[in-house]
Order: C-alpha cells, then structure tokens, then sequence
C-alpha cells in the first residue's frame, strides 16, 4: 500500500512540474479605464479632439492621463493595428481588430459601425 501512495505522489509531481509553463499575457484595458501612459501613442485629430491610438486602443487624454474610449466612426487612419483579421458581413470586407471594424478607403481605413 505504501509503494502505491509512492507511486501515486510521484506521477501527481511529475505532472504538476511538466505542465506549469511561463506565459506572458497582454492586458488591453476596456473602456472607460484610466491609465497613466500609453507606449508610442498615434495622434489623431478627428472633429477638434485629439485621439490617441495605440496598439488597437483608442484613448483620450484628460489631465495628464489617458481614458480609453470607442473608436470614433468616420476617422480614418493610414494603417491597421497588428492582429486583425478579415471579415465579411453582408458580402462586405472588413477588417476587425477588437471589435472596431475597418473599411479600405483608397490607401486608408475609415473606422465604421457595423
């Protein structure tokens, strides 16, 4: 019976240590979340505010600090953020990256609702 428990409590370590993995994991704020800085922000200007964009995040900044918000409809930006994937939607391409969808327009891409 003792041989057994050995066994038993060999096999539940071994496999505690074979699958504990280091992982690294990106957080996105969500809306309405206030941070302090934002790395290698993207000014742009759209109806006299200026918008800041990084990493697929659009931000406003108020008093030194930076309230994420939704992507304005109707702004248009010269490149898309990495990750994103195609869509089609009524027989539409689009372009989503975190639930803001993207049309080609020309050489830009105009942020829509959809």
């Amino acid at each position: 019976m003792k041989r057994i428990l050995k066994i038993v409590l060999l096999i539940v370590t071994i496999a505690t240590i074979t699958t504990s993995c280091a992982t690294t994991v990106r957080v996105q704020p969500t809306h309405r979340v206030v941070v302090t800085k934002v790395h290698k922000p993207k000014v742009i200007v759209y109806k006299n505010v200026k918008y800041y964009r990084s990493g697929g995040t659009w931000y406003i900044k108020k008093n030194r600090k930076y309230v994420t918000v939704a992507a304005p409809a109707g702004v248009r930006v010269t490149t898309l953020p990495r990750g994103y994937r195609v869509v089609k939607v009524r027989g539409v391409k689009y372009y989503k990256y975190k639930g803001v969808y993207y049309k080609k327009s020309g050489r830009k891409y105009i942020v829509v609702n959809v």
